[in-house]
């Protein structure tokens, strides 16, 4: 299938070229991602590869089904920037990668935890200084403390057990319960509960109008002082400017973010030598209790195979006329 890959680095190309040796699709590299502006480059095209921040609205959608795409393949599970309505009412197959390696997004979020609580990106950079001062370098124990794990799918099961295994209390809400983890000690609450328990709160919800904008002020408030707040998932999940309130009150004691709500701008690019024009994200940038990493909880060999595995099958599928497993539409 003539495809062609937007949003594209050195190891999207590695993998994919790596797989496709089995596959043989025609796969046209651009570092561009796909939106308004590019979607002229798809004309000739059978299908489009995507990733997390490309967009594909209404109007690139219709462009898209114009140029004669039939196929949109996402390299990721996430698939709310894909106006899903339109591509099914254009019959273009929407297809992603449902799971590539929750155990690498978990484990970036403990992490993150671990990373803000004992300082350890301080310390690396003290030492480099010759500065083998202990001050204002003091953490906390993780055991015993209460964690918070908002959405219990796959990847946020997975945290869990590992929050589990370091002996805190686990606390968990989601729409639906998962026994297992029940089982293994984990108890439900509401939202609200969770907020007024937590002392550490990690997010691994999908990004829909339900859970839009679900940390936000209101949601603060009811949390304790001090409390350590990590998200992994999408970052429009937390209202950035609520944050940073939040921060400068002390509400909030710490920030880890994998994900930024407007991401698409700053994220996966070098911007060392150019003024960064995000006023929120410069804020977040000057907190001493603020860790920021681009997106990369999924980025280990484990999950770049997976991605390139999946993908390429999908496409492999639909050329033959098969409905893939992971068609998400149609």
């Amino acid at each position: 299938m003539k495809t062609a890959v937007f949003s594209t680095k050195s190891y999207d190309r590695e993998y994919l070229n790596r797989f496709n040796k089995s596959h043989s699709h025609e796969l046209t590299y651009f570092e561009a991602p796909l939106n308004e502006n590019t979607v002229n480059l798809t004309v000739g095209y059978d299908a489009v590869c995507v990733f997390v921040n490309d967009n594909l609205n209404k109007k690139v959608i219709d462009e898209l089904s114009s140029n004669g795409v039939k196929v949109i393949a996402l390299r990721c599970a996430g698939f709310n920037n894909v106006n899903l309505d339109q591509a099914t009412k254009k019959k273009i197959a929407v297809v992603r990668v449902p799971t590539y390696s929750p155990q690498a997004v978990a484990e970036h979020a403990v992490a993150l935890i671990l990373t803000l609580n004992r300082k350890t990106h301080k310390a690396y950079n003290r030492i480099r200084e010759s500065n083998f001062s202990l001050e204002r370098l003091t953490g906390f124990d993780i055991y015993g403390k209460t964690v918070g794990v908002i959405g219990t799918g796959h990847i946020g099961a997975l945290f869990a057990k590992i929050m589990l295994g370091f002996g805190c209390h686990v606390i968990g809400y989601d729409v639906k319960e998962n026994q297992d983890l029940m089982d293994a000690g984990v108890k439900y609450y509401d939202l609200d509960e969770l907020f007024e328990k937590s002392d550490v709160i990690s997010l691994h919800c999908p990004l829909i109008p339900a859970t839009h904008h679900l940390l936000d002020k209101e949601a603060f408030d009811k949390m304790k002082n001090g409390v350590m707040v990590i998200n992994t998932s999408r970052g429009a999940l937390i209202n950035t400017s609520d944050a940073i309130a939040a921060l400068k009150s002390g509400k909030l004691g710490y920030l880890g973010i994998d994900v930024y709500e407007q991401e698409e701008k700053l994220f996966f690019k070098d911007l060392s030598e150019e003024i960064i024009e995000d006023d929120e994200i410069s804020r977040l940038m000057t907190f001493p209790n603020v860790l920021i990493t681009s997106h990369q909880g999924f980025f280990t060999k484990e999950a770049l195979e997976e991605i390139a595995r999946t993908t390429l099958k999908n496409l492999t599928d639909l050329d033959q006329e098969k409905k893939p497993d992971n068609q998400i539409n149609g």
